[in-house]
């Protein structure tokens, strides 16, 4: 069951959803609507290779906005720092974000119960375009779990991506054993 905007609010009453910086006017009829930081990353091989740590070159948005290109991978990030200890979050792309030819996630639009943390944004792009630190990007989209969590992503010895920074993270598929 997806959470509407009364529910959310519930919930960022009772601290079970936390978003910081946090705007009314971000709120919609069920989702909220998060915004593209000023940071960027790219890889700096050409050749990403899954068992390793790729290194990446952090860049930041200035007020002319930058235009991303085909054929590139860009990592970005979320303006919002979020936590849910309730609720399942989704990132999804804004239907304006999509017609400007702009995917802000390959894979990895699900959150987990305990996610702490600014989102890392898997940018492509279908054609050159320029972005705006601050646009809207995305929404946030909240589900009710069905039973109780047993350990939340923040408690996980496991989990790659608690270290909370305003910057994107690259992959650690390279933790991963196989």
């Amino acid at each position: 069951m997806i959470l509407s905007d009364r529910s959310i609010l519930d919930a960022i009453d009772a601290k079970n959803i936390v978003i910081d910086p946090y705007d009314r006017s971000s709120l919609g009829t069920n989702s909220y609507d998060v915004h593209l930081s000023k940071f960027l990353a790219c890889y700096v091989d050409e050749i990403i290779d899954a068992k390793k740590h790729n290194k990446v070159k952090h860049f930041e948005i200035d007020e002319e906005g930058i235009v991303l290109h085909p054929g590139k991978t860009y990592l970005g990030s979320t303006l919002e720092y979020t936590e849910t200890r309730l609720y399942v979050p989704f990132l999804e792309g804004k239907s304006s974000v999509g017609r400007l030819g702009i995917d802000i996630h390959a894979t990895a639009g699900k959150g987990d119960v305990g996610f702490c943390n600014h989102w890392t944004l898997e940018i492509s792009v279908s054609q050159p375009v320029r972005v705006y630190a601050g646009m809207p990007i995305g929404q946030l989209i909240y589900f009710k779990v069905d039973g109780e969590v047993e350990i939340d992503y923040a408690s996980k010895s496991s989990a790659k991506y608690n270290n909370r920074t305003p910057q994107p993270v690259e992959s650690m598929m390279w933790k991963n054993k196989f």
